[in-house]
């Protein structure tokens, strides 16, 4: 199964998290990478993925985690230290941040309660949320999934050295929205499209308002149990992962050195259900598989999800966001249906055509994940998969 060229893979390469490459000290070199016994190759030649991700750590990142599943047989490798002090191996099934890749999650918890008839998608956000959104026009729930409901950011001081003095700062989801509410509405809902985490921050209250239940017990309730995501959860309050995961790293420079500053205990408060969520490889995959069949949506609303709306971006390009996914056609007609997201220390990503037959997901501990340009590791590990599509 042939979906790509070389040019276009290069192409797709673009919609990879961006991330700066930093400049820290020499570390040591770390294993080649390594394939686990969960899933087989088959006739499938890893090699170029295994090259791509092979000689970690480096001043990109500190390791990769790759899992990728075609027609022809499925692999999954690991390269990179768990820890920049121990130089041990990433474990396996290590857990990490999937940062935006969250968005799946909540976009799927919100269409299983209109698939119950608990909420309209085409109904109001206020009724259902009265005083969170003051003096804002009408917003409609399905204008949260597809970032279409023009609510505000929130403004919090630029640099990596504020982010790291309040990595230990907790927010409520109420304090976000109101401060987002302070800056001047982006558009009138509907108009255009803006990918924020401002609509998944709300949806994530509606979930709460609706249920009765907090995000992390609905996720845990009506997804990962279900489906056996053990290593699947939302911290809340809590800055650890739990169970076996790799450092993630920042880059900062300090009087002209450039050092790497453990990122892996970090409050992941100020993105409640967009960018919170922490899963691994083999629980992305059993996730996005079950998802795309539809066993975790019914085929109505899931079709949500394939949609994107008829407006344009804030830019004047048109829209790429659907419910809780990115739209990357390819060519002969066929759409790969991606997510990507970074938290201080990781990146993540999930890619599949509609029918599941390609997937692909990734971890990778980066040193400047939420830099501004294309993280080297990341478009190398997209290419590489895409190219054995």
């Amino acid at each position: 199964m042939k979906i790509m060229n070389r040019g276009t893979v290069l192409a797709a390469t673009a919609l990879a998290t961006a991330l700066t490459v930093a400049t820290p000290g020499a570390v040591a070199a770390a294993p080649p990478a390594r394939s686990t016994a969960d899933c087989r190759p088959g006739t499938l030649d890893p090699g170029p993925l295994r090259q791509e991700i092979a000689g970690l750590p480096d001043a990109d990142a500190t390791s990769a985690q790759v899992r990728i599943a075609t027609p022809d047989g499925c692999w999954t490798g690991a390269t990179g230290v768990r820890d920049l002090h121990s130089q041990a191996p990433v474990p396996p099934h290590a857990r990490f941040r999937v940062g935006s890749v969250t968005k799946v999650f909540t976009a799927a918890l919100v269409l299983r309660l209109a698939a119950e008839g608990r909420l309209d998608l085409d109904g109001s956000v206020q009724s259902h949320l009265p005083g969170l959104l003051p003096d804002h026009p009408t917003v409609t729930v399905r204008q949260l999934l597809d970032h279409t409901s023009g609510i505000p950011s929130p403004t919090v001081p630029d640099g990596t050295e504020w982010q790291l003095a309040h990595r230990y700062d907790r927010w409520t989801p109420e304090q976000i929205v109101r401060l987002g509410l302070r800056n001047p509405r982006e558009f009138e809902p509907g108009k255009k499209q803006h990918y924020t985490n401002m609509g998944y921050i709300v949806a994530g209250l509606l979930i709460e308002k609706v249920t009765g239940h907090s995000y992390a017990e609905e996720l845990d309730r009506q997804i990962a149990r279900p489906l056996g995501l053990a290593d699947t959860y939302a911290p809340g309050d809590d800055p650890r992962i739990r169970g076996p995961h790799a450092h993630g790293y920042q880059a900062v420079v300090r009087d002209g050195v450039t050092e790497l500053v453990d990122a892996t205990t970090w409050s992941q408060t100020f993105t409640p259900a967009a960018g919170d969520v922490i899963s691994s490889l083999a629980d992305l995959d059993t996730f996005m598989t079950a998802l795309f069949a539809g066993r975790v949506v019914p085929e109505t609303q899931l079709a949500e999800m394939f949609t994107l709306p008829a407006v344009p971006d804030v830019a004047g390009g048109p829209a790429r966001h659907s419910a809780g996914l990115i739209a990357f056609p390819l060519p002969g007609g066929e759409t790969l249906w991606l997510k990507t997201g970074a938290r201080y220390g990781y990146l993540a990503g999930v890619a599949s055509t509609e029918d599941g037959r390609f997937r692909v997901e990734y971890s990778i501990t980066g040193t400047d994940a939420k830099g501004g340009d294309l993280n080297r590791t990341a478009q190398a590990v997209v290419a590489a998969a895409l190219g054995l599509a």
